[in-house]
């Protein structure tokens, strides 16, 4: 079979960022509303959450001695739903992995997974709270603003999912998840909203980050602010969010899903697949036939995700761990991400199958798009026939020339070079439904 020739290309995204964080912060709670809410002797508990957020440990520590100085006792809480195998000791493990230690962050850590119940929603879903929060004198919610990866909506994840399902831990988790998207789409913000009206919130830190994984934007927002805010912040994320350098295409090919890049394995945004009974898939990017070819190490055998593609190889198959996966899909009630695919016997195959499949189309006039997984995208390989509507959105730029398809004696595609994933993510431990790096 004669396939596309392929070009490299390199993608410049929007770079907005806080160059000092810290002093960022400190302007931030230093304004006349938010500082007048920090009393002296006050005991604070300050949430942190599961995901990889870019120089988390550095926020986190910063708040600290911003409460500190104003002579409050603050201590962070684990504030992640049901992550960490929904056990106290669990979740202070994944905060460690993401560099939250009370040594790092100079504040104690009070994990627990007991909740006290504030009431029930307008739909009557109960809303938790951490206990040991809820007996502090306030609370700082702290969580970053981006799109979901199972729906679509004016408010998705931030500091009113933080409030929910992080505060509320595995009880809220269960309670909205019970609900399907409509739980952790409608009745997520119903409970959130109940969280921040209850007197107990000082104030939230909203951080939104670029397409680099750098803070883009910090603000500490009023408890009755949130709501509005949040939904201007989400559409600030998603104009800074990286994206396919192509929106049609005939085969995508991701070399790598893992909980690493994405809580899905494959961002859901990026691939424009949601692939969730009764939600519509996102108009835009289309790709008539997904490939994905590994799961990454750091993801050990939880592949879910791999349901969102049409093709998959030996190699990502054999790799599965289901313990972890099924875990991790029962606990979201989104199936159809662990169904496997068609499983090939490698890259090569794979490949072949896919553009066999696409009807009326010559192998050689086959729309290509290969990206080494979803987080990472600045670097992508493109057939040549895609690459004037490439070049036509103005950050796209050519780094290698059209050259035929590779692969290595087993079939397989030869791995991106280092300088395509020179970013570092965070790692998932494999023992549990969540991951610590984006949402």
């Amino acid at each position: 079979m004669q396939f596309p020739k392929v070009v490299k290309v390199r993608q410049d995204f929007p770079r907005p960022r806080i160059e000092d964080v810290a002093k960022t912060l400190r302007q931030q709670c230093e304004r006349e509303e938010i500082k007048s809410r920090i009393e002296a002797g006050a005991e604070v508990a300050i949430t942190a959450g599961s995901r990889g957020i870019s120089g988390i440990d550095n926020i986190l520590a910063s708040l600290v001695r911003i409460l500190k100085d104003a002579g409050a006792r603050p201590f962070i809480v684990p504030a992640m739903g049901s992550h960490g195998g929904a056990t106290a000791e669990g979740q202070v493990e994944i905060l460690g992995s993401l560099g939250i230690t009370e040594e790092s962050v100079g504040a104690e850590i009070r994990s627990s997974m007991e909740v006290i119940e504030l009431g029930e929603t307008e739909h009557g879903v109960p809303v938790y709270m951490d206990r040991i929060a809820s007996e502090a004198d306030g609370i700082v919610v702290v969580g970053r603003v981006k799109q979901h990866t199972d729906f679509r909506s004016d408010i998705e994840s931030g500091l009113l999912k933080m409030a929910s399902i992080g505060l509320g831990k595995h009880a809220e988790a269960l309670a909205l998840h019970a609900h399907g998207v409509k739980g952790i789409r409608d009745y997520m913000v119903e409970a959130g909203g109940k969280v921040f009206g209850s007197g107990k919130v000082l104030f939230g830190v909203a951080i939104v980050e670029n397409a680099y994984e750098e803070t883009a934007i910090l603000e500490a927002i009023l408890p009755e602010m949130v709501v509005e805010r949040e939904r201007e912040l989400l559409e600030e994320s998603a104009k800074l969010m990286p994206g396919l350098p192509v929106a049609e295409m005939d085969v995508l090919f991701v070399d790598e899903l893992g909980k690493n890049f994405s809580g899905t394995g494959m961002d859901t945004n990026v691939i424009g697949r949601f692939r969730i009974l009764g939600v519509d898939d996102p108009e835009s990017p289309e790709a008539k036939y997904l490939i994905v070819s590994g799961v990454s190490e750091a993801s050990h055998g939880n592949a879910i995700g791999v349901g969102l593609a049409d093709f998959t190889t030996q190699r990502l198959f054999e790799k599965i761990d289901y313990d972890a996966m099924n875990q991790n899909t029962l606990t979201s009630t989104f199936v159809e991400r662990a169904k496997i695919p068609m499983v090939l016997s490698s890259d090569r195959e794979a490949l072949e199958a896919a553009i066999r499949c696409n009807w009326g189309v010559e192998p050689e006039d086959t729309r290509f798009v290969r990206i080494p997984n979803t987080l990472h995208l600045r670097y992508a390989y493109i057939s040549e026939n895609l690459l004037g509507e490439a070049l036509a959105s103005g950050n796209v730029e050519v780094v290698e020339e059209a050259a035929a398809l590779e692969f290595d004696e087993s079939g397989y595609f030869p791995p991106f070079d280092a300088e395509d994933e020179n970013q570092t993510v965070a790692a998932y431990s494999g023992t549990d439904d969540g991951y610590y790096a984006d949402e």
